[in-house]
């Protein structure tokens, strides 16, 4: 699994001389952004997850400095917001709404329809619990993608020193 995430990582160098990741310059030459070892991948998963249930357009552009502040694995950290795709949003974004109306106590809104055009009809009635669902969904995520990560590096080398 190293090997083919490591054939498909983008070339450090040719990303520093790309035109929209200019800005992040010297930063992007560091090794940790770039490595696949327990630490800088689960921090990737606790910064790839975190950001993709942050509604909100363009989330690599949020999850890419996030990775090179936090020494994240880069790749890995704007992939994972990919998680919300165009065919995965509606319906994740629908159980963050009812998981914050739950927390809220606030009634679901009747006669639902997943359209773009009826979310900003009542946008000003679901936006506390749309927001507070996807946050709650967003850090819960992101911390259990970074104790998963965590575990399945330290069960493989359990299994490796006793011999499985």
């Amino acid at each position: 699994m190293k090997k083919l995430l490591k054939h498909y990582t983008p070339n450090p160098d040719e990303l520093k001389d790309h035109k929209h990741l200019g800005w992040l310059g010297k930063h992007l030459n560091h090794s940790s952004l770039w490595n696949f070892n327990r630490k800088s991948i689960s921090k990737a998963f606790a910064v790839g997850v975190f950001c993709a249930f942050i509604p909100i357009p363009f989330q690599m552009l949020l999850a890419a400095p996030i990775a090179v502040i936090s020494s994240a694995n880069l790749p890995l950290s704007i992939a994972l917001v990919w998680i919300t795709n165009p065919i995965t949003m509606p319906v994740i974004f629908y159980g963050c709404y009812k998981l914050g109306a739950w927390i809220l106590d606030v009634s679901i809104e009747k006669g639902f329809v997943m359209s773009l055009e009826y979310v900003w009809q009542v946008f000003d009635v679901i936006w506390q619990p749309f927001l507070l669902g996807c946050l709650i969904v967003s850090i819960t995520s992101s911390i259990l993608g970074y104790l998963l990560i965590q575990f399945i590096y330290r069960y493989k080398v359990y299994k490796r020193v006793k011999g499985f």
